[in-house]
C-alpha cells in the first residue's frame, strides 16, 4: 500500500515539475516576444491590417497637330458602403435623405435604396457597392449626398478611382496610336504612338494606406493619399484629324469595293517627314474592317513595280541611260536563263524610250536597261540602290518597323535571275510601305530624304518639355538633274501611262503605278493568283506638299486588281480632298488693283441697269450674271440656256417691254 502511495506521489511530483518547466518555457518565450521579437510581429501585424495600395499616374494626353484629342486619361469611380463604421444615430438621421438622393440619380424608388441600406447594415456588410464606373462630376455629386458628406470614418463611403483610356477618334487611327499595358512581372508590351512614347505619358505612380477588412477586403484609412500620383506629361503628334478621316474612309472604301485582304496608306507632309494620316485595315472573317496591324510600318514586301523608280535612278546617275535611250520591248516578252519577263500589255510596246518605258511601267523595258548594263557588274548596281539607303531601316520612334533588305551578289539567295528580277521590284527585295513612301517623298523634296516623324512636341500644360524636330537622312540622295528626270517621268505616268485614269486637267500629280504578285510559290498560284496593288507619289507637283503611298494585299481579282485601278483611286480621292477639304489662301499684293475687262463689264452693267426700266436694252456679250441681274431688276422673268455670256436676246433691243415678261437668253 505504502508503495503505491509512494508511486502516485511520484507521479504527481513528475507531472508538476513538468508543468513547472512547460510554464518557465512559456515565460521566456512570451518575454522574447515581447522584447527581443516584438518588432517582428508587430511589423507582420501591421502588414497584415495595413497595406500600401498603388495609384496609378493619369497618363498624359495625345493630340493631333491642330490639338484635337486622339488618346486621353478618364478616371472612373466606384462608390462603396461601409455600413458598420456609421453610427446608430446618423444612419437613422440620413438615410431618407440618402435614398432619396440615390433615387433621382439612379433611377429606382427611395424605399428600394432605404431597404437595401437596412439590409447591409443587419448583415455587416463593410463593401457594399453603391455604383460603378462613374464619372468625375457623377462621382463629386454622390460624394455630397447626405451621410456619404460625412467622409468615410463617420459616413461610411469608399471610393475607388480607376483610369480608363480612352479614343474620341474610336477604331480610327487605333494601331497608330496604340497602347502601353504592362503585366504582373512588370513587362511592358508597347504599340503605336502610346508604346514609343511611354516614359513621357505614363507619369510616377502614387500609394494609398488601406486597412484589412472583412472578406479579404481593403478599405482607405483616409481621403488623402500617402504619396499623391504624379501625371504624365503630353503628347503633340504630326496627325491632322481631318487628312486622318479622308485617308481612313478612302481606303475602307476600296478594300471594300474590292474585297481585299487588308490594306494601308500614309499621307507624309513633303518637306518635314510628319506624317499626316496612316491608316491599316484589316478583314475580317465576317467581311468587316478595323485596324489589325500595323502594316505601313512593320510589314515587308516585294514592292513590284514602284521599284522601277529606284532602278531608274540608278541607271541614271551612272550615266548608263538616258530618258531617251530607246529599248526595244520586242513583242513583250523576255527570257533569261528559262524565266520569262512579261509587259501586261499584248505584243509588248515596241521600240521606246525608257521614259516611255517606265510611263508604261514596261518590265520588259525597264530589265533589259537595268541587265544590258549591269550583268557583268551587277554589285555596281547594287551600290546604286545601298547609296540611297535603300538597305537602311528608317529608326522610327513607333515600335516593330520591317527590316528591309536589298539582295547582294555572295548572299545565299542570289542567283543569275537575282539583278533581273531586282529591275522591276521582285527578287527577294523587301520594304515596307512606309520606307517607299520615303523614298519618293526624297524626290517631291529635290533630293532631300527626310525621316518619317509622329510627334512634334512634349508638353507639361503649355510649357515645352521637348521638341521633335526635322531629321535628315540625306541631303541628296541623287543629283537636281536626276531628280528632275523622273519627277517629269512620274507627272507623265498620269497624265498619258498608266495611271492616266487618275488624270484629272486642274489639279496635278505624279506617282507610279504598282502591280506586284505575291504568294506565287504557292501551289494553287495559276488558279488563283494573288496580287499587291499598289500607288505612290506627290501632289502638286509643282510644288510638293504632300506625299501619299497605298497599298492593297489580295483584292479579288474578279473584281480587279492593278494599281492604278485599286489603289490609284484611293492616292486621287485623298489628293482631292485635301485641298478641296483645306483651302488655300492666296495673297494680294494690292487689293485696289482693277482688271480692265471687269471694269469694262461692271461700267456696261451699271450704265444699263440705270438707263432701262420700260424698254429692252441690248444685252449682248454681257456676263450671265450680270444680264440676269438687270433684267430681274426690271420685273421681267428671264429663262436661260447655255453658259457664258449673251449671244442672243429673245426680245429685241429698244423694244417696249411690260412687268413679268418672259425674256429667254441664250449663252454661249
Amino acid at each position: 500500500m505504502a508503495t503505491t502511495e509512494k508511486n502516485i506521489l511520484n507521479r504527481i511530483y513528475f507531472v508538476a515539475a513538468c508543468m513547472f518547466l512547460l510554464a518557465i518555457a512559456v515565460g521566456v518565450k512570451l518575454l522574447d516576444i515581447q522584447f527581443l521579437e516584438g518588432e517582428k510581429y508587430q511589423e507582420i501585424a501591421q502588414q497584415n491590417t495595413y497595406k500600401n495600395f498603388v495609384i496609378p499616374a493619369n497618363r498624359g494626353n495625345l493630340y493631333d497637330a491642330g490639338g484635337n484629342l486622339l488618346a486621353t486619361s478618364v478616371p472612373k469611380y466606384d462608390i462603396r458602403f461601409d455600413a458598420v463604421t456609421v453610427s446608430d444615430a446618423n444612419f437613422e438621421q440620413y438615410l431618407i435623405p440618402l435614398s432619396k438622393e440615390m433615387s433621382k440619380m439612379f433611377g429606382k424608388p427611395s424605399s428600394y435604396y432605404a431597404k437595401t441600406l437596412r439590409t447591409a447594415r443587419a448583415n455587416k456588410h463593410r463593401y457594399f457597392l453603391i455604383a460603378r464606373n462613374l464619372g468625375y462630376s457623377e462621382y463629386v455629386r454622390v460624394k455630397n449626398f447626405p451621410m456619404f458628406n460625412l467622409g468615410s470614418n463617420r459616413g461610411g463611403i469608399i471610393v475607388e478611382q480607376r483610369t480608363v483610356r480612352e479614343h474620341p477618334l474610336g477604331k480610327m487611327g487605333e494601331r497608330t496610336v496604340g497602347y502601353e499595358r504592362k503585366d504582373d512581372s512588370g513587362y511592358y508590351t508597347r504599340v503605336g504612338l502610346e508604346g514609343a512614347f511611354g516614359p513621357y505619358l505614363r507619369g510616377k505612380e502614387g500609394h494609398r494606406l488601406k486597412q484589412k477588412i472583412a472578406k479579404g477586403q481593403w478599405k482607405p484609412i483616409s481621403d488623402n493619399n500617402e504619396v499623391e500620383p504624379k501625371d504624365g506629361y503630353d503628347l503633340i503628334s504630326t496627325i491632322d484629324v481631318k487628312i486622318q478621316d479622308i485617308a481612313h474612309h478612302a481606303l475602307l472604301r476600296q478594300l471594300e469595293k474590292y474585297e481585299a485582304d487588308h490594306g494601308s496608306v500614309v499621307v507624309m507632309e513633303t518637306a518635314t517627314g510628319e506624317i499626316k494620316a496612316i491608316s491599316n485595315l484589316g478583314r475580317t472573317s465576317e467581311g468587316t474592317y478595323f485596324e489589325k496591324l500595323n502594316y505601313a510600318v512593320g510589314e515587308t514586301h516585294e514592292p513590284g513595280s514602284t521599284f522601277k523608280l529606284m532602278a531608274m535612278i540608278v541607271a541614271l546617275e551612272d550615266k548608263k541611260i538616258d530618258t531617251s535611250t530607246v529599248v526595244d520591248t520586242d513583242d513583250g516578252i523576255m527570257t533569261i536563263y528559262g524565266r520569262k519577263v512579261r509587259d501586261s500589255k499584248r505584243g509588248g510596246y515596241g521600240k521606246i524610250s525608257a521614259a516611255r518605258a517606265f510611263e508604261v511601267s514596261s518590265n520588259v523595258g525597264v530589265v533589259k536597261l537595268v541587265y544590258d548594263n549591269y550583268k557583268d557588274s551587277p554589285q555596281k548596281f547594287v551600290d546604286g540602290l545601298k547609296r540611297m539607303h535603300l538597305n537602311e531601316e528608317l529608326g522610327l520612334a513607333i515600335k516593330g518597323e520591317g527590316i528591309p533588305y536589298i539582295p547582294t551578289p555572295g548572299d545565299k539567295t542570289w542567283s543569275g535571275l537575282s539583278l533581273p528580277w531586282m529591275a522591276y521590284g521582285y527578287g527577294s527585295i523587301q520594304l515596307t510601305p512606309l520606307q517607299t513612301l520615303t523614298f519618293y517623298n526624297a524626290i517631291a523634296n529635290g533630293g532631300e530624304m527626310v525621316k518619317p516623324r509622329f510627334i512634334k512636341e512634349v508638353k507639361e500644360w503649355d510649357r515645352t518639355i521637348e521638341k521633335f524636330d526635322k531629321k535628315v537622312i540625306d541631303p541628296a540622295i541623287c543629283s537636281k538633274e536626276t531628280i528632275a528626270k523622273v519627277t517629269e517621268m512620274m507627272k507623265n505616268v498620269v497624265e498619258r501611262g498608266t495611271g492616266e485614269s487618275l488624270y484629272e486637267p486642274h489639279f496635278s500629280m505624279a506617282g507610279k503605278t504598282g502591280t506586284a504578285q505575291t504568294e506565287y510559290w504557292m501551289k494553287d498560284w495559276p488558279k488563283n493568283p494573288r496580287y499587291i496593288s499598289s500607288f505612290v507619289g506627290f501632289f502638286p507637283v509643282e510644288n510638293p506638299k504632300y506625299s501619299c503611298i497605298v497599298v492593297i494585299h489580295k483584292p479579288n481579282n474578279r473584281v480587279g486588281y492593278y494599281g492604278a485601278d485599286v489603289s490609284g483611286p484611293v492616292f486621287k480621292r485623298i489628293a482631292q480632298k485635301i485641298f478641296t477639304d483645306t483651302p488655300v489662301l492666296d495673297e494680294f499684293n494690292k487689293l485696289d488693283t482693277l482688271s480692265p475687262v471687269i471694269e469694262k463689264n461692271y461700267n456696261k452693267y451699271f450704265t444699263t441697269a440705270r438707263n432701262y426700266k420700260t424698254i429692252m436694252p441690248n444685252l449682248r456679250g454681257m456676263p450671265a450674271m450680270d444680264a440676269l441681274s438687270v433684267l430681274e431688276n426690271m420685273g421681267l422673268k428671264v429663262q436661260v440656256s447655255g453658259s457664258g455670256e449673251v449671244k442672243a436676246q429673245s426680245v429685241k433691243a429698244g423694244s417696249k417691254i411690260s412687268e413679268n415678261q418672259v425674256i429667254k437668253l441664250k449663252l454661249g
